[in-house]
């Protein structure tokens, strides 16, 4: 049963994109006629350089390939490499997780940016099955990421024969629920939950009671789907992406908003 805040008719949606990267998100859940409500329970923060990261911006013309894996990374990226090479140099392909990952590259540099096929989700697994990163006989691959998180991609692509630096940008930094957020997580008032992140989803886990477990939970890939059944979410919905207008249209799904022009929302 979709859950209406109380002083609206407005579905209530939780949002959970940390950062600037949420605020298109909760624009176009907003549009669907939803109360938005944004849960800061993460934010990234810019490591500080270090003499290893120095080298590799230095020696950065000496890639093949940089695979990047978040939109924060890429930026991260654009913001050093500019620091040293007036111009990019030439000839380095790039590779990126998900499609707002690719625009931030694009955006900086007007790069070509190749991205998992449109028939499969934005996860590591997905691009790893581009044609392109199968044979990589000692090409040299930088792999821009966050602290932690998932060695798939680097793993793999070393398996497959590459020279693969990792390189760490930033760290993600979870934070308590506080205020209406907290209360939501307890009440499981609210008519629908939005995580894209596997890290935030297992750290929302420890703060949800039983009635939020059972609320609709919006994720952006199957892999999350299973990570989300196995601690306990129960009514669990996969969108079809990590656009805001993916997650937004399985909003209007989840909660049966009438009059939704979804043609309209995957232009934007």
């Amino acid at each position: 049963m979709t859950e209406r805040s109380n002083d609206s008719a407005r579905p209530r949606v939780l949002i959970t994109r940390p950062g600037e990267r949420g605020l298109p998100l909760a624009r176009a859940v907003a549009a669907l006629g939803a109360e938005v409500e944004i849960l800061e329970v993460m934010r990234q923060e810019r490591l500080e350089e270090t003499p290893q990261e120095r080298a590799v911006w230095l020696d950065f013309d000496h890639f093949h390939k940089v695979v990047v894996v978040s939109p924060y990374a890429a930026s991260c990226l654009v913001e050093a490499v500019e620091r040293y090479w007036p111009q990019l140099p030439l000839g380095i392909e790039f590779y990126a997780v998900g499609a707002a990952t690719a625009e931030v590259l694009h955006h900086a540099w007007g790069v070509k940016t190749r991205i998992p096929p449109p028939e499969l989700e934005n996860t590591s697994e997905a691009l790893l099955t581009l044609s392109a990163l199968q044979r990589l006989d000692e090409q040299r691959i930088l792999l821009v990421a966050g602290e932690g998180g998932r060695l798939l991609l680097g793993d793999t692509l070393a398996q497959r024969g590459a020279r693969v630096e990792r390189l760490a940008l930033y760290r993600r930094v979870l934070m308590e629920p506080r205020g209406v957020s907290s209360e939501c997580l307890v009440t499981g008032k609210y008519a629908a939950l939005i995580v894209s992140s596997g890290e935030i989803l297992e750290h929302l886990a420890g703060w949800c009671k039983k009635t939020a477990l059972n609320q609709p939970l919006i994720v952006s890939s199957r892999r999350l789907a299973t990570l989300a059944e196995r601690l306990g979410f129960v009514d669990c919905h996969v969108a079809d992406g990590a656009t805001p207008a993916a997650l937004a249209i399985a909003v209007a799904r989840v909660c049966d908003l009438k009059g939704v022009d979804h043609d309209d929302l995957e232009k934007g």
